[in-house]
């Protein structure tokens, strides 16, 4: 498996592994079981973001296995309310005795990995590779988990020790912000 930055040759398939794992394609049980991704990433925005070197993924021999999104949180051109939610939330929230707001923090996520590569390490490589590519221009590297994405904060929180933050809600829904050390 090679980690790396993705191109603009692999949005295609960046596009058609988060439509595969997107909230609205799933039922309610695959939510449950496997977690999910939101947003709009459709072939345009995931070229535009891979030629700002703002995505990770995971490269089985040319099969996309995993992509993980690390951006600049005050440069995403159109917020989803998720994330627009977490920039105005960002003042309210404390990472080490600190408002979020006055700390270096890129935004983590979304990530997904492909369901026949669940379980064997790719989102805990992708994150460590996150994490280390985050580490020159950032103290903290922040998600948001749903409230209900039981799978998500497992892995996040629960298996990558990423840190609670604290809780917001934007379009109606609630967000858990956490976030992990670049050192």
């Amino acid at each position: 498996m090679e980690y790396r930055y993705a191109t603009e040759a692999d949005a295609p398939a960046l596009a058609e592994l988060f439509a595969a794992n997107h909230h609205d394609a799933l039922t309610e049980r695959q939510r449950a079981e496997q977690g999910f991704v939101q947003g709009r990433f459709d072939t345009g925005v995931l070229r535009a973001m891979a030629g700002a070197r703002e995505l990770l993924v995971a490269d089985d021999g040319g099969r996309i296995a995993g992509l993980l999104a690390l951006s600049v949180p005050a440069a995403v051109a159109e917020p989803s309310p998720p994330v627009a939610g977490l920039l105005q939330a960002q003042d309210a929230l404390e990472w080490e005795g600190r408002p979020l707001g006055e700390v270096r923090w890129l935004l983590y996520g979304p990530v997904v990995v492909d369901a026949a590569y669940r379980g064997r390490g790719v989102a805990r490589a992708l994150f460590t590779m996150a994490v280390a590519a985050a580490s020159e221009r950032a103290d903290a590297v922040v998600a948001f988990i749903e409230a209900g994405n039981v799978p998500s904060w497992k892995v996040h929180v629960d298996g990558f020790g990423m840190t609670p933050l604290g809780d917001y809600v934007a379009g109606g829904r609630t967000y858990s912000a956490v976030a992990a050390p670049t050192t």
